[in-house]
């Protein structure tokens, strides 16, 4: 009984940390190796059920100390339900211009949000499917360790 309610306060935590306007969070880890594959391409299927409203999408990157670049480069290739593509690329800045990583420390790993698309509105309802490949000249991308898809809904 006692595991039960150490379950229960856990995953009653985590959810309390979500803020209400998030409707949809995932992250997926890269590899064991702490590093990113130009070929692990990453998938995420992400349910919209209102394309009446506006979003703010944004790519959540964990990266380890010893991350040498400015920015982690990534391509995006978003597939509508019915099926249409649209390819876009970001360069998500991780590290000021002083040198400093930016995003929460947690120890020697740090956790960083970035903004791809704000106001964003689907065309349809229906389930988009986001495929995330990192995108920078070299390969791997040492100390990369998680990519993830956030989606919030605008106030």
């Amino acid at each position: 009984m006692k595991k039960l309610l150490t379950v229960l306060a856990i995953a009653t935590s985590l959810v309390a940390c979500q803020p209400e306007d998030r409707i949809f969070v995932e992250h997926q880890d890269l590899s064991p190796e702490v590093e990113w594959l130009k070929k692990d391409v990453r998938t995420f299927k992400v349910p919209v059920t209102d394309n009446s409203q506006a979003y703010n999408m944004s790519l959540s990157f964990r990266y380890a100390n010893g991350y040498q670049y400015q920015t982690a480069n990534v391509k995006v290739i978003e597939t509508s339900p019915s099926g249409k593509e649209k390819v876009k690329e970001y360069d998500l800045k991780v590290r000021a211009a002083n040198g400093d990583y930016i995003g929460e420390p947690g120890f020697d790993i740090w956790d960083s949000e970035h903004l791809v698309e704000a106001n964003k509105k689907f065309e349809e309802a229906g389930t988009y499917t986001y495929v995330i490949e990192q995108n920078t000249p070299v390969d791997p991308l040492n100390f990369a360790m998680e990519i993830g898809v956030i989606l919030d809904m605008t106030k």
